[in-house]
């Protein structure tokens, strides 16, 4: 692995620690201003609107475990495993795109239904 790949894996899992334990602070710092994140959900612009989008799924979380980790010179793509009082198992994966030192772009792919059994909420097969 090469020093830049090495830092670009670096950056994406400090910020994975960071939310995955609550510290949305230290997360957003690894965040550039501009940043662009597509989940699910849509497409959230901003390290502000990235931070409050991520706030409430990191303060569910009773667990959070990394489970593969794998670098270019300017991505990094992060896979683990979730959990909250709700939904034991949660996989999810996202792929970084660093720029500056900086995290410019994310992509997060996880699967909703999880979540939406755990509400209740009806899903059509």
């Amino acid at each position: 692995m090469s020093e830049k790949q090495a830092r670009a894996v670096e950056i994406a899992v400090a910020y994975h620690r960071a939310w995955t334990t609550g510290n949305l602070d230290l997360a957003a710092k690894h965040l550039a201003e501009d940043v662009t994140c597509h989940a699910p959900s849509g497409t959230i612009n901003g390290r502000g609107a990235v931070r409050a989008f991520m706030e409430p799924f990191a303060a569910s979380l009773t667990n959070s475990k990394l489970l593969a980790v794998y670098g270019t010179d300017d991505e990094a793509l992060l896979m683990y495993d979730t959990a909250n009082l709700a939904v034991p198992s949660a996989p999810g994966a996202e792929l970084y795109r660093i720029q500056n030192d900086e995290i410019a772009e994310i992509n997060i792919i996880f699967d909703r239904l999880p979540f939406a059994l755990a509400r209740g909420d009806v899903v059509g097969v």
